[in-house]
């Protein structure tokens, strides 16, 4: 059966809530391409028939072109082994998957529960995504492989301690599928 976009992400969105609902979140492998996968099949299983897997083509978007597909099984174990300890670390790291870009859809929305499971298991809090703008989002995510001051400055000041907030965690979801352009009816 082939969805829509639209589809795709109303879908995904809900298994994006069951993750943490059902509790399966805390399966995953923290700051590791296979925990990114893993998200990723969790997020678009059964919607796409490449869910978790690498891609095998190049791929852009608005004019930037993300890692080359032919080194992204070198460039993954590179990323995974980059530090976490500390909140640039933890947004260094992120930023590299972003431009590794290792599956052809759905990236942002898997790497930014990545992210978030990174900051909440070296640093004990979360980005509360609410308090994060869409547009201010995707102009520091776009100049982030340059310099990723922007990206730490907007992030920094809406990280929270409620790691475990469902209202936090819910609404950080909703908001991350709007930065894709998909708001829920």
């Amino acid at each position: 059966m082939a969805y829509t976009t639209r589809d795709i992400d109303a879908q995904s969105l809900e298994k994006a809530k069951a993750l943490f609902a059902s509790g399966d979140i805390h399966q995953i492998e923290v700051g590791t391409a296979r925990g990114l996968r893993d998200i990723h099949r969790y997020l678009f299983g059964g919607l796409y028939d490449f869910t978790g897997e690498i891609r095998k083509k190049n791929i852009s978007k608005g004019g930037f072109r993300f890692a080359n597909c032919l080194y992204l099984d070198a460039i993954l174990p590179v990323i995974e082994r980059m530090p976490e300890e500390t909140f640039e670390e933890i947004i260094a790291k992120y930023v590299e998957m972003n431009v590794a870009h290792p599956f052809m859809d759905g990236n942002g929305r898997a790497t930014r529960i990545w992210l978030d499971m990174m900051l909440k298991k070296n640093l004990k809090r979360v980005v509360d995504w609410q308090q994060i703008d869409r547009e201010l989002y995707l102009m520091a995510m776009e100049r982030s492989p340059i310099n990723d001051l922007e990206l730490r400055a907007l992030l920094q000041p809406a990280l929270t301690e409620h790691v475990e907030d469902r209202e936090v965690i819910f609404k950080g979801i909703e908001q991350s599928y709007y930065y894709e352009g998909y708001r829920k009816e």
